[in-house]
């Protein structure tokens, strides 16, 4: 990594501003500390490192950009064979993006969630499935109950309800002949 370059810090992309030997150093705005769990980190916390994806590298899971849309809290951590079941408390501008096999990014890892119950206080409950190298090479070894973790929703679930929201009315009125088309006008 060198000075300009992105690093993504517990999923949330930050800009290289020095680099000595083996040490980082990067700068955090008061958005990015209200957002995320970066400003819960003590001093020698482990965290999810991870460069930023070139064109033409391999994409191992679902794009994920690094831009953190809130925080959840781990409320269950449950082993079964060789997979470890976490629980996760996600607020409403998360949950309303989370569907069964679908794809989220908790503290910067693409992870497919496998149930999703949502509750009338307006948060959700979901729950990922990890499989034992996901739990050894990142923060995940760590979680427990209250754990804070970064959420990156579905870039293309969020794009999607963005490129819907000024037609929603007339679907719903049954006039879905004026949504325009994927070609566009």
């Amino acid at each position: 990594m060198a000075v300009g370059d992105s690093v993504a810090v517990n999923g949330c992309c930050l800009t290289v501003v020095q680099r000595e030997d083996e040490l980082v150093g990067v700068e955090v705005m008061p958005e990015t500390m209200r957002r995320t769990n970066l400003g819960r980190l003590e001093p020698g916390a482990t965290v999810n490192l991870e460069s930023a994806l070139t064109l033409g590298s391999a994409v191992g899971g679902h794009l994920v950009s690094g831009h953190i849309d809130a925080t959840g809290e781990v409320s269950a951590v449950e082993r079964e064979a060789n997979s470890v079941w976490v629980t996760i408390l996600v607020p409403t501008e998360v949950g309303r993006y989370c569907t069964p096999r679908g794809s989220i990014a908790i503290d910067g890892c693409s992870l497919t969630l496998v149930s999703v119950e949502d509750s009338s206080d307006g948060q959700s409950q979901v729950k990922v499935s990890l499989i034992p190298h996901t739990v050894r090479t990142t923060v995940a070894a760590n979680y427990a109950p209250g754990s804070i973790v970064n959420l990156e929703a579905d870039s293309v679930a969020k794009l999607v309800e963005r490129l819907l929201a000024p037609h929603i009315e007339s679907i719903v009125r049954g006039s879905a002949h004026s949504v325009p088309s994927a070609g566009g006008r």
